[in-house]
């Protein structure tokens, strides 16, 4: 057997501290990716096992009693066809308009030749330390007529400050012969931004995107405060929470009609445990199939729109 030379055993002590990083990054890589999926596996094998065996508990990544009836009692809504549907063309317009109208502002705030740069920039952070409130806001948007009208859902958030400081950053560090070589071909301000600025801010827009969809589809607060008395304005998340807290609210009388007959607390027939993960994997499972695909532009844009001022 060849014994290793001088050389070769430099070379590999060079080596042994970028190998020895690697791999304890690789472990604590690997322990951080089960810390984050647990959770999710974990909600995924408690939407389908039997309610009453949920009580026992001891469910970590796979269902003990398999059943459908938790997913049955969420579908038997008869609205959730139609929150469905509210719910996505709230998400599709509120994130195409917000996207559009918060990279327009952005442009605007990163050209250095805009005067009122640094006067707008403070006027809309302002707007993020400082809110009328709960109240004001009902009665601004009764005179506005968006109470009980679909128009509350989407025309309100179209409008972000964090999402134009955002986009503010990223475009202010694209080169500016880009923005010159335009005009000198005589192109306007407008053509510029949609022919040359909005194309290539497909990362940071991608981020920003995400948020918005991110927020308007899991926003069930809107519905329960602006338009709760139209069944038709109802949205997916409002109908999750209503059924979870009927769940919740049939167990409890449930337990003391039984309490005061026998003395004693009931069998379960149905768990809010159970029915909020199946409420938990329905909510999440539209964000899970969009994700995917903005990935790659989410990331980059995270990473270029914190680096860049």
């Amino acid at each position: 057997m060849k014994n290793p030379t001088i050389k070769e055993q430099s070379r590999f002590m060079q080596r042994l501290p970028d190998r020895t990083f690697v791999f304890f990054n690789t472990i604590f890589m690997i322990f951080v990716m089960v810390v984050m999926i647990y959770p999710f596996l974990n909600t995924l094998a408690l939407s389908f096992n039997n309610a009453t065996d949920s009580m026992r508990g001891g469910i970590y990544l796979w269902p003990r009693m398999w059943t459908m009836s938790n997913y049955e009692r969420v579908f038997r809504n008869p609205l959730l066809m139609t929150a469905f549907q509210n719910s996505v063309v709230r998400t599709v317009i509120s994130t195409a308009g917000g996207v559009f109208l918060c990279s327009m502002a952005a442009y605007v705030l990163s050209r250095r030749e805009f005067i009122m740069n640094k006067f707008t920039t403070v006027f809309f952070l302002l707007t993020m330390y400082i809110g009328a409130g709960l109240i004001p806001m009902y009665f601004l948007y009764r005179d506005l007529g968006l109470l009980n009208n679909f128009n509350v859902y989407w025309l309100p958030g179209l409008f972000g400050a964090f999402n134009i400081i955002v986009i503010r950053t990223y475009m202010q560090g694209l080169p500016d012969s880009l923005v010159e070589a335009a005009r000198i071909d005589g192109a306007g301000e407008f053509r510029i931004f949609i022919q040359v600025i909005f194309p290539i801010c497909k990362p940071v827009l991608a981020t920003v995107g995400l948020w918005i969809a991110v927020g308007n589809w899991n926003d069930w607060f809107t519905t329960f405060i602006y338009a709760p008395f139209d069944r038709d304005l109802t949205t997916m998340q409002y109908e999750l929470m209503r059924e979870l807290a009927a769940v919740i609210a049939a167990q409890g009388q449930a337990a003391a009609d039984w309490s005061l007959q026998q003395g004693d607390a009931p069998p379960a027939t149905i768990s809010p445990i159970a029915i909020r993960s199946a409420i938990t994997i329905v909510a999440a499972i539209p964000i899970l199939c969009v994700y995917p695909f903005l990935q790659k532009y989410f990331v980059k844009g995270v990473h270029v729109g914190s680096v860049k001022g």
